[in-house]
């Protein structure tokens, strides 16, 4: 069966998904968290495959940081179907009632969005996260995996397939063609999800009339303010680069209030650096520690290493305008004690997901209580942040009368609608 056919029949099994009710939905869910915990061997076997043939090309640490799938990663994957399959059913839900007049009914209900295609980078994990939802939503689902995670990404889908039997609404795509294949087909799949580099989302985007959702890069920042509690920044911070420096959410640039620089570089880089960490400073930055003098193209730069970079800044407003021409609208930070400080933040901060006083690594569907996530979005339109269940789904206005015609509502003598809300 070639590509298209493969595709078609995810669209129409994906029909028979949706019309599922939450509690068939959970019992696919429970079945594929059963089949990962006794197959970890064949899983762990694949992943070193290609975790040896990665070594063997020279892949950098970040990739090979995502790619490892070990008892730790299956059992993440455990937790996170756990949390999914609690989650409250995301279809059916009644989002509005209105009626319009006496005996016409409308309802505003969350349906699923249809079918979704995802590429994904070298996260095994991600793969299972992403079914997951797909499953709980309601949703058919088309995967291609990165290739250095290829033998995992099979194993994986041979195990699912295992445990589901029919289970048409999953498909993995294995070649680049079938990506090109895919982003063609708009009449049956309803939503792109590309994780990957900037240059890729931005080939998806032009090379598809698919509706395309995700996020390039991970340019978080994080501004110390003078009014901040400085052993708590130092906490946070560590934590943001040093807990996973692979992840999208880990900081990349530090913007310091020049007025405690002094004082808290040197304990600042003390901190980093013990947990090597490699840092770029601005001209300023370098009169008080000793680092690598940072460029103004390295404020672009996503390290997803242990290196990032600081600047100095004189004020709050210059740290906001200096994320509006840096960031990646992914995760950005204030460290402050003053609250009108992290509201004048959080309401001219252009990103996705706006913290304060805690680490940018909380930046996850997990750990939202989403149960897992698809992706982060750093759009505006549908979803934005990181995108669980309700980002998989869409609504119907459902409206049911008792023989209402739209000519009794115009003309003279016209009935008026009385537009009550009953929800």
């Amino acid at each position: 069966m070639d590509t298209i056919d493969c595709i078609k029949r995810v669209r129409k099994s994906a029909l028979t998904l949706s019309l599922m009710s939450d509690s068939q939905r959970n019992s696919l869910l429970e079945k594929i968290k059963k089949a990962l915990d006794e197959n970890r061997f064949e899983l762990k076997s694949a992943n070193e495959k290609d975790i040896n043939s990665a070594r063997e090309k020279g892949i950098s640490d970040a990739v090979l940081h995502r790619l490892v799938f070990d008892d730790q990663k299956i059992n993440s994957c455990l937790d996170s179907l756990s949390s999914v399959i609690k989650l409250e059913c995301p279809t059916g839900k009644k989002l509005a009632v209105r009626e319009l007049d006496e005996g016409l009914i409308l309802e505003k209900v969350s349906y699923p969005l249809g079918v979704i295609g995802m590429v994904f980078e070298a996260r095994p994990d991600a793969m299972v996260q992403i079914i997951s939802l797909a499953i709980k939503s309601g949703n058919g689902i088309i995967l291609k995996g990165g290739s250095e995670a290829a033998n995992t990404n099979k194993a994986l889908r041979s195990v699912i397939h295992s445990a589901l039997v029919d289970d048409d609404y999953i498909l993995l795509l294995e070649s680049h063609s079938d990506v090109d294949q895919m982003l063609k087909m708009e009449g049956d799949i309803d939503l792109i999800i590309p994780r990957g580099s900037n240059k890729f989302v931005k080939y998806c985007m032009d090379n598809t009339n698919i509706p395309v959702m995700g996020h390039a890069d991970g340019i978080c920042s994080i501004y110390v303010s003078d009014k901040a509690d400085l052993d708590l920044a130092i906490n946070v911070i560590v934590d943001s680069k040093i807990q996973y420096p692979a992840a999208c959410n880990a900081v990349e640039t530090l913007l310091i209030n020049e007025s405690i620089a002094p004082s808290f570089l040197p304990v600042l880089r003390d901190a980093l650096v013990s947990n090597g960490v490699k840092i770029h400073g601005d001209e300023e930055v370098c009169k008080y520690i000793d680092v690598i003098r940072a460029t103004d193209g390295e404020y672009d730069m996503e390290y997803l290493a242990l290196e990032l970079n600081i600047k100095i800044v004189k004020t709050l407003e210059e740290a906001i305008n200096h994320i509006a021409m840096h960031s990646s609208h992914h995760t950005d930070c204030i460290i402050s004690t003053d609250r009108e400080e992290q509201l004048t933040f959080f309401n001219c901060v252009d990103s996705a997901d706006v913290f304060a006083n805690c680490s940018t690594r909380f930046a996850d569907g997990f750990r939202f209580g989403l149960g897992a996530e698809v992706g982060i979005s750093t759009g505006k339109l549908h979803a934005r942040g990181p995108v669980g269940l309700e980002g998989l789904t869409t609504y119907k206005y459902q409206l049911t009368g008792t023989g209402q015609v739209v000519k009794d509502y115009t003309g003279a003598n016209a009935k008026h609608f009385t537009h009550r809300e009953l929800m």
